[in-house]
């Protein structure tokens, strides 16, 4: 017997796991597909009509946005094959050369009626409706269906909103901060003391991974900008998107830096050996520095996704004074380096890209760069709706709505300075 303090905490985790975008998805998508059906019983001719739950299940996506650009192409997809089968029943009946006629006639006609993925749904369409003897009324039923399947699903995510995927794109934005500061960490105490050039070359290997990294942190983030876009349950969609997007983006240039780093000391080291990567002077501050920038780096992602304003507030004031530390820590490093290059001019190069790698990172997160990179974003998106779509926009004019894009601005400043 459970303990009644325990309820809950078990209670949260039962909520939690309902609210889950992936079991909100589910359950959308076979609530669809169980209407679907029912409706097309109802309505068509067929006994069992199962393409009109099968279009429910594949257009009811992730996103409302992707769900209108599905059930376009699959209701497309569903008609260019039925028109294909119509067109060979006229002229000859099902054989086996006939078959591949069809089969190669939709796979063309898929494509130049552009449905993309559904391609393959033209082919298949025209086979099912070919190997049936009452050619029209089947075709008709088929059409039915298909429209039945698809705009069940699009009513079900307009009545069941889509979930909103930006709490695990945030994750992933977050996870990489975490991964990018582990491994500076690990460069740091290296640079503090003797590491071999074996294991410096490991670390540049290690950063070299990150890419693969900010491919999945991508992949997660196009879904939750998909998610934001036409979604009922979403308030200033754009802005969210812009700041995710620039977040990463950030995010992706440091890496890119940090592998650079990793590299310069990996050099160094194989020049330097077997003596230290830095001086017993240079060293410790060098691991004091990566590691303030590795917490400063976690401190930005945690700003990026951060939505409460109270929150991005506290996250934006700690990114502040650690960027402000790593600063300070820097100029003392410079100074350090510069009285030893005055003493020594081996490795000179080295030891000034290694600097010159860490003001990079720390100018990537200034709050100043940020906010100016987001307005500009968001000013660029703007104006690329504007000449998409010009009618709408002068209506919009007319109609005095032009202030959101200030109202944006407004919010964008906000949420980064």
């Amino acid at each position: 017997m459970h303990d009644v303090h325990e309820w809950p905490s078990s209670l949260v985790r039962t909520v939690k796991r309902h609210r889950d975008p992936v079991v909100v998805q589910a359950l959308r998508s076979t609530v669809a597909a169980t209407i679907a059906y029912v409706i097309a019983k109802w309505l068509s001719p067929e006994p069992a009509p199962l393409t009109a739950p099968l279009t429910a299940l594949l257009v009811v996506q992730v996103t409302l946005f992707a769900t209108l650009k599905m059930s376009i192409r699959r209701v497309n997809a569903v008609v260019a094959g039925v028109i294909v089968a119509i067109a060979f029943s006229l002229l000859v009946g099902l054989t086996w050369w006939s078959l591949a006629l069809v089969i190669l006639a939709g796979l063309g006609v898929g494509h130049l009626v552009r449905v993309d993925e559904f391609v393959v749904e033209v082919a298949i369409s025209a086979m099912l409706v070919l190997g049936v003897t009452t050619v029209g009324s089947t075709a008709w039923a088929r059409v039915v269906e298909t429209l039945i399947g698809a705009t069940v699903g699009l009513f079900c995510n307009l009545l069941l909103a889509p979930p909103v995927w930006t709490e695990q794109a945030g994750e992933s934005i977050e996870g990489l901060a975490r991964r990018m500061r582990q491994l500076m960490l690990h460069m740091g105490e290296e640079a503090a003391g003797g590491v071999p050039a074996e294991q410096a070359a490991a670390r540049l290997h290690e950063a070299r991974r990150l890419d693969h990294d900010i491919s999945d942190v991508d992949a997660a983030l196009r879904q939750a900008e998909d998610s934001l876009r036409l979604n009922p349950r979403v308030r200033e969609g754009l802005l969210n998107r812009v700041v995710l997007r620039t977040g990463l983006d950030t995010l992706e240039i440091c890496t890119v830096v940090l592998r650079v780093l990793a590299r310069s000391f990996t050099d160094l080291t194989k020049q330097r050996e077997p003596e230290p990567l830095f001086s017993p002077q240079a060293g410790p501050l060098v691991q004091q520095l990566l590691c303030e920038m590795a917490d400063a780096v976690v401190s930005y992602a945690v700003l990026v996704t951060t939505d409460v304003s109270e929150s991005a507030e506290s996250a934006e004031a700690r990114l502040a004074a650690e960027l402000r530390q790593a600063a300070a820590t820097r100029d003392k490093l410079a100074q350090q380096l510069l009285e030893e290059v005055q003493r020594d001019t081996s490795q000179w190069q080295l030891r000034g890209a290694v600097l010159t790698e860490v003001n990079r990172i720390i100018d990537e997160m200034d709050i100043e760069h940020r906010s100016h990179r987001l307005l500009e974003e968001l000013d660029r998106h703007t104006r690329e709706q504007r000449e998409r779509r010009p009618r709408l926009t002068r209506l919009a004019d007319q109609l005095g709505t032009p202030v959101k894009l200030g109202r944006d601005r407004e919010d964008t400043a906000r949420r980064s300075s």
